[in-house]
Order: structure tokens, then C-alpha cells, then sequence
């Protein structure tokens, strides 16, 4: 199955990885690495992407030392993973989120000491406008390594976030002040902010948003993956969107 035609859609790429298993399971257990490794290699479209920026991510925050690690150092061992420990899945609809479960793990060994800025998290409501601009143009000097790295994978077709609003206020009475924000500031400004903001939270709160907003994983999918409780991932996730939310009206006074 050719997977060019489900890029555009984040869900529709979960189902053709879904698709996969009874190839990469018939493949498995005929020891056909070959076969099953470049299989696979399609599937890990987004993979590649979510340990690509994760590793910005601490590079960034220089919790990584620069030019130890290469994505393609996680890949491969990420193949390791997937084709030692293959009969862990046990049906097609949690392959997906079972392999990023494989890739959160090898990352989580190495950057066991990524940190966030406790005071931004506490203070997020008491900060003013001048300070709010003052933080993006450090973020845009020290915090661009976010995108670095995104500069090494082969597949520059990617497509983009989907609108970070829709991401933020989930409820049908924002409609209205969505659409201010969208006349006040427009869409890239609200992305800058919202990226900027994303990096100094807690690395378990950003990486919930992210898995549901840019990879439309569930809730009880996120869970498998970060091993957490569905109440944990719920929470991380509810507390995501107030943070941003309160950011982002507070910064551009929006409704005040």
C-alpha cells in the first residue's frame, strides 16, 4: 500500500500502520528481518518525527551534550525493539501507539534529566506583556533548537500542525474567542506564542499535547504509550490547555 496519500491526514496514517501488522507478524515469525524492517520503516513516518523533536527539544535545553546523539541512533535501535519484542502487540489497532510506546522508552532513558522551568509553570498567570515579549525573543535565540534537528529527516513533505486553537479551546462557547484571537494576532503569532509556551512546560505535559494534537492519538492510546494511568494523561492534558489558554489571554489581553 503506498502511504504518500496518508500523510495529509494524521488518523488516516494510523490506519495504514494498522494495516501493516499481518504483513510485519507473517514476516516476524519467518524470520524475514529484510521483509519486516522495511515494512516498518514506513510506518515510523511519525516516529522519526516525535524523537526528532524531542531531541531538539534537549538539545536546546542543553540537557543533551551537542553531537552524542543522532536520530538515527534511536532508529535503529528502535527496529531492535520492535522486531525482538513483535508479539507484544496483539492486535492492529494498537501497533501504532505500541511502537511510539517502544520510542518513548528509549527516549526516556536518555533524557531522564530534562527539566522545566518550575517558575514560568507557577508564575504563567502574573506575567506582563513586556515580559511575555521579552520571553518569546529569548525563546527565538536559545529555544529555536526545537527545529534543528527536524532538519536531518528525509521526508520534507511533512505536513503541518494542525491549527493550534482547535487544540486549545476544545469548547463550543470559545467559538467567539477564537475568532478574535484569529482577527487580533493571526495564525502565526498565536503559533509562535504557543511554541514558545509548549517548550517551558513540563516535558510530561508538553509531550501529551503533542501526542494527541500532532499525532490524534487518544486518550487511553497516550496512556499506553507513556505508561500512565488514563486519569494521569487526562489531567496532563487538561492542564496543557489551561496553560496555554492562560497565556495566551493574558499575554494579548484578550476579553479584558
Amino acid at each position: 500500500m503506498e502511504t504518500k496519500k496518508y500523510y495529509e491526514s494524521k488518523s488516516g496514517f494510523n490506519v495504514f500502520v494498522a494495516s501493516t501488522f499481518s504483513d510485519l507478524k507473517k514476516f516476524r515469525q519467518q524470520n524475514y528481518l529484510a521483509s519486516f524492517n522495511n515494512l516498518l520503516l514506513k510506518d515510523l513516518y511519525h516516529v522519526k518525527r516525535y524523537i526528532a523533536k524531542r531531541m531538539a527539544t534537549a538539545l536546546s535545553k542543553r540537557n543533551l551534550p551537542e553531537g552524542k546523539y543522532k536520530i538515527d541512533d534511536f532508529i535503529d535501535q528502535l527496529f531492535i525493539e520492535v522486531y525482538d519484542n513483535f508479539n507484544e502487540v496483539h492486535n492492529q489497532e494498537n501497533l501504532h501507539s505500541w511502537i511510539f510506546m517502544k520510542a518513548d522508552k528509549l527516549l526516556e532513558e536518555t533524557l531522564v534529566n530534562e527539566e522545566f522551568n518550575e517558575y514560568f509553570l507557577k508564575n504563567i498567570d502574573d506575567y506582563s506583556r513586556p515580559e511575555w515579549d521579552e520571553m518569546e525573543e529569548k525563546f527565538s535565540i536559545d529555544g529555536g533548537g526545537d527545529l534543528v534537528m527536524i532538519d536531518e529527516l528525509d521526508d520534507i513533505s511533512y505536513p503541518k500542525n494542525d491549527y493550534v486553537l482547535n487544540h486549545v479551546f476544545i469548547e463550543d462557547d470559545k467559538k467567539e474567542l477564537m475568532d478574535q484571537l484569529d482577527k487580533d494576532l493571526g495564525k502565526e503569532n498565536i503559533k509562535r506564542h504557543t511554541d514558545m509556551v509548549l517548550h517551558y512546560l513540563p516535558l510530561p505535559m508538553r509531550t501529551v499535547f503533542e501526542l494527541a494534537t500532532e499525532y490524534q492519538f487518544s486518550v487511553s492510546e497516550i496512556a499506553i504509550i507513556r505508561d500512565q494511568s488514563l486519569d494521569e494523561v487526562k489531567q496532563l492534558l487538561e492542564n496543557a490547555r489551561q496553560s496555554l489558554e492562560a497565556s495566551l489571554l493574558k499575554r494579548f489581553q484578550v476579553g479584558q
